[in-house]
């Protein structure tokens, strides 16, 4: 045994310092766990032993032989084949732990182990294993970018020919093809190096046949595919694909009309990974997650002699940027925390560019998704860190800044020429959102900021005019600046410093490197002097509240405001800054009292005292601050924050009152959120919606626990609003779904009115699958009738409108066959893929045959004016309205199609009825020529002028059941008369019970 532990070969690459790990030692108990069974044995004992024990150590078996074959080349053909012919899972278990493998330990392989992996990826390539494309996407990310060692060339070689010569297997995955073009575009650039000419120049073959012969898939790369391309556009045959994209674009795809096309789609984050080794990404998580701001230093310098130190590895930041843009998308706590931002190392990554054509990639790479920005389909994540990089280095790096902008002012006219005024919308959407999500107050500080030079300060005025200055002539920061002329001049002798020498020498904090201190710091250094707008006598209490932010702090400062009253605009900069750095609002599901209180102990909900408690002047004063407020758009949660304050005092006043044993009359104080709505002049059903979104912005769960009081207290204005209800459906789970089902089936919960429902019911077909899921549950627990939901049934596409379709017809499956609900349903567009009508018939006629039978003569009658629908009227019938009757040509259709399913099912009975008989005669004498070829088979049902008994007849009479003699509706009887025969078996049951 010991000798066997000695001969185990070595999978990784160890140092003197390194001890083994939990995962070289599975392995190594692993392979000699094989070896005791094989040992000293003839292939047929061997073979026998592994069959035997691979029944109870499945794992163990796999993991010794994938060892073996990354070990011992000599030992690995037949180690595949028995490995083949012993497994159980078709290699999962093999390829789970394959990719384990490459994505923690690639890089400590030894170079043997490298060179098995290849020949095992091969093998299974070659044998169609299910599962091997996953490995590959992950090995391929170790063909990094940026580095052309001999390690890294041999990989990228490796694969390459690996997928040349087995193209036919890689044609059958869309993905690893988008992965393997994607990956290969990035590495060509790298490869215009003399001693690599000829890999480049196969890389370049086979990329380009790939995307020729797979435009379709490629197509879904998105962006990032044209800014790969851009990079090799001078080779020859990547010029010619240019060529096609720019003026032949449907020579490459019939379905692809312009590169615009791609540019609108963001790319997915799974290829913007994918150029990223695991070990960068491990590396940059970690700088972006864990590293305190101010401490972060030495793992950059560590960072960069690890992967930046090479003149090739400028291509790399450009990568690096992407990902960091991208995929890494910090959440609300990380952002709110001293962890090192994204725009801190990004600055970092630009600042290290020593090649022009490195930095001007970078710098692409960091604004590629303003270009064709929109709010809709693209997050504002990946927009962010561009202007933060710009707001936060104009004070210790402003040349990073004013090298940003002006590449932002050039890129507009000079990126593409054609698509430049779709550059300029998507880089003026990116800083409309920017403004209006509040990543900053203000652009005016940065696009006009005295540090950057007169002629690039003049560019960007004019290029981004809308946000330098609002339609008063007013400057962003609220300076007039038409009157700059009026103003005393200095006389031309007199000593002045120049722009770049405006900041005092002696002001050493300025100079500092906001690199060396704490984000905290920096941020309460770039913080406006916000108490010194204010009288004299307040600057105390609003150096307190600054620095405390408590509750305590915002009510002694509320209580000092008195005369001289400070302004509505310095009060709405001081609360506003106090409010963005407030952590959010969160809440559990279900919220205990004592969570309640301590998410109340904040400075708005402070403020919200005065508008329930406080005495005029004072809810006078708050009121004015939240509107300026709102007017400066620099704090958009005060609504809902006021709804939740509300709530928690209303909870709060019934525990009292349950405690106290009588009734205090309690009731939701809804006038101060309505008074807050009417001061700010905002209309009440508009300003929920809007409050509501921005509640689901902050937390889901909030959301829920607000929605029982908000639709009772403002239910005229709540129910059936349609934005209000698509940001509650887009919010839920499943499991606040069935919260909310379940106080709706217990009284308290009413979201919807019968009134104007089909309006909200139409705009709720175009949105997604799960939020129409959530909309029709709640429907259904609110009982609306189908009467309500009748007339979409005609606009109801079965492909584009799915949802609806199945909740509409599982709604019809609880009612009864009535003449309305006939009518709107033949009125749907008469498609063969669409069974809504027929499956509805058939269901009806199990247990409605008769009733259904009568409806759909009428139907077929009325349809004919010349047959004279008055011949077949009872006393009571209804006649049919008017309003969208279908056409004679949709109910022929739909007859046809239950024609069809009753001849597949061996069952005619309900066009063996009379009235059915006489509907389709009468029909087929009023019909046109063309009409009577096209349904010739419906028509053929009725030749027969006398009828013998219908099936559905025979079949009671079989079963000894009495025969109504009324069974077909007469003239006497009312077309919507009530059926009260006993409920019968559905038909297939019945058939099988009559064979037995």
């Amino acid at each position: 045994m010991e000798q066997a532990k000695v001969n185990i070969p070595k999978l990784f690459v160890c140092t003197v310092i390194e001890n083994k790990d939990e995962i070289e030692e599975r392995y190594e108990r692993a392979y000699t766990f094989l070896q005791s069974l094989i040992a000293d044995c003839s292939e047929k004992e061997a073979h026998d032993a592994l069959n035997n024990a691979v029944c109870k150590n499945h794992e163990d078996i796999s993991l010794g032989m994938l060892l073996s074959i990354l070990t011992e080349p000599h030992n690995a053909t037949k180690c595949y084949r028995d490995l083949t012919l012993i497994t159980r899972d078709g290699l999962t278990c093999v390829l789970n732990n394959l990719s384990n493998l490459i994505l923690e330990r690639y890089l400590r392989f030894h170079d043997t182990t490298r060179n098995q992996l290849l020949w095992l990826i091969k093998e299974m390539m070659r044998n169609a294993v299910t599962g091997v494309d996953n490995v590959c996407r992950n090995l391929m990310r170790y063909a990094s970018g940026g580095d052309i060692t001999p390690k890294n060339i041999y990989l990228v070689e490796s694969l390459l020919d690996i997928y040349i010569e087995n193209k036919v297997w890689l044609e059958k995955f869309p993905m690893l093809i988008c992965m393997v073009v994607y990956t290969y575009l990035r590495l060509i650039e790298d490869h215009n190096v003399p001693h690599l000419m000829a890999l480049r120049q196969k890389e370049v073959n086979f990329v380009i046949a790939l995307i020729r012969e797979h435009f379709t898939d490629v197509l879904s790369l998105g962006r990032d595919l044209v800014r790969l391309l851009q990079n090799v556009a001078r080779i020859p045959e990547f010029h010619q694909l240019w060529q096609d994209i720019l003026t032949n674009p449907r020579s490459l795809c019939p379905n692809f009309t312009s590169v615009l096309q791609i540019l609108n789609t963001r790319t997915s984050r799974r290829y913007l990974q994918s150029r990223i080794t695991p070990d960068m990404e491990r590396k940059l998580v970690f700088l972006t997650s864990q590293v305190r701001f101010g401490h972060h230093k030495k793992y950059q310098e560590w960072f960069q002699r690890q992967y930046l130190a090479t003149p090739e590895s400028q291509s790399l930041r450009s990568d690096m940027i992407r990902f960091i843009v991208g995929v890494i998308h910090p959440t609300n706590e990380l952002l709110c925390s001293d962890i090192i931002p994204r725009w801190a190392v990004i600055g970092w990554l630009l600042t290290t560019c020593t090649s022009n054509v490195a930095a001007s990639n970078a710098k692409l790479a960091l604004f590629y998704d303003w270009l064709f920005y929109d709010p809709d389909k693209d997050n504002i994540m990946n927009i962010e860190p561009a202007i933060l990089v710009m707001h936060h280095s104009m004070r210790s790096h402003p040349a990073v800044t004013a090298t940003l902008l002006d590449f932002l002012c050039r890129i507009i006219p000079n990126y593409y020429p054609p698509f430049s005024d779709k550059v300029r919308q998507g880089i003026f959407n990116s800083l409309q959102q920017i403004i209006e999500k509040r990543v900053l107050p203000n652009l005016q500080p940065l696009f006009d900021s005295p540090k950057l030079d007169r002629e690039l300060r003049t560019t960007v005025r004019e290029t981004f005019k809308e946000f330098c200055s609002n339609s008063n002539g007013e400057g962003a920061s609220g300076v007039r600046e038409e009157g700059l002329d009026d103003l005393p001049k200095m006389e031309s002798d007199e000593p002045a410093f120049s722009d770049d020498e405006d900041e005092p020498h002696n002001n050493l904090t300025e100079d500092t490197d906001d690199d060396d201190i704490p984000l905290s710091e920096v941020r309460a250094r770039e913080r406006p002097e916000l108490a010194a707008a204010l009288p004299l006598i307040l600057r105390p209490f609003a150096e307190t509240l600054l620095d405390e932010r408590s509750t305590t702090a915002t009510k002694a400062f509320i209580n000092a405001c008195g005369s001289p009253m400070p302004t509505a605009s310095s009060l709405a900069d001081l609360f506003a800054a106090i409010f963005q750095d407030a952590p959010p609002v969160k809440i559990t599901s279900n919220p205990t009292p004592t969570e309640l209180e301590a998410v109340l102990d904040s400075p708005v909900f402070a403020m919200f005292t005065y508008l329930t408690e406080g005495t005029e002047a004072k809810r006078k004063l708050v009121l004015d601050i939240f509107k300026e407020i709102h007017v400066q758009s620099s704090f958009q949660n005060i609504g809902f924050c006021l709804l939740f304050y509300l709530k928690v005092c209303y909870e709060r006043d019934r525990k009292a009152e349950r405690d106290g044993g009588r009734k205090k009359n309690v009731k939701f104080k809804v006038d101060v959120y309505k008074n807050y709505c009417n001061y700010l002049e905002l209309k009440l059903a508009d300003n929920l919606a809007y409050d509501f979104e921005k509640c689901q912005e902050s937390d889901a769960n909030l959301l829920v626990w607000l929605i029982p009081d908000i639709y009772r207290e403002f239910k005229d204005q709540a129910q059936n609003h349609i934005k209000l209800l698509n940001v509650i459906v887009s919010t839920l789970d499943a499991v606040q779904l069935q919260r909310l089902v379940c106080l709706t089936l217990q009284g308290t919960l009413m979201m919807f009115k019968s009134d104007d429902i089909t309006t909200m019911l139409s705009t709720s077909l175009g949105w997604e699958t799960f939020e129409q899921y959530c909309l029709w549950q709640l429907l259904t627990a609110h009982d609306i009738s189908v009467e309500d939901v009748l007339p979409i049934i005609p606009k109801l596409s079965y492909k584009g409108h799915a949802e609806a379709v199945t909740s509409v017809l599982l709604m019809l499956k609880q009612e009864r066959p009535t003449a309305d609900v006939l009518r709107q349903m033949f009125c749907r567009t008469v498609d063969d893929d669409d069974t809504f009508v027929v499956s509805t018939i058939m269901y009806w006629c199990q247990d409605f045959e008769d009733k259904v039978g009568d409806l759909l003569s009428v139907l077929l009658s009325t349809r004919y004016p010349g047959t004279s629908p008055n011949k077949r009227k009872r006393p009571g019938k209804q006649s049919i309205p008017p309003n969208a009757p279908p056409s004679a040509e949709q109910v022929l259709g739909h007859l046809e199609q239950i024609r069809v399913r009753c001849v597949e099912q061996e069952d005619m009975s309900i066009f063996n009825m009379e009235c059915m008989q006489k509907a389709l005669q009468h029909s087929q004498s009023n019909s046109s020529d063309s009409l009577r070829r096209q349904y010739s088979q419906l028509f053929s049902l009725a030749w027969e002028d006398e009828l013998p008994i219908s099936r559905r007849a025979r079949k009671l009479i079989s079963n000894s059941l009495p025969l109504n003699q009324n069974l077909h509706s007469s003239n006497e009887d009312s077309e919507e008369e009530e059926i009260v025969k006993p409920k019968q078996a559905k038909r297939r049951k019945k058939a099988i019970s009559d064979s037995e």
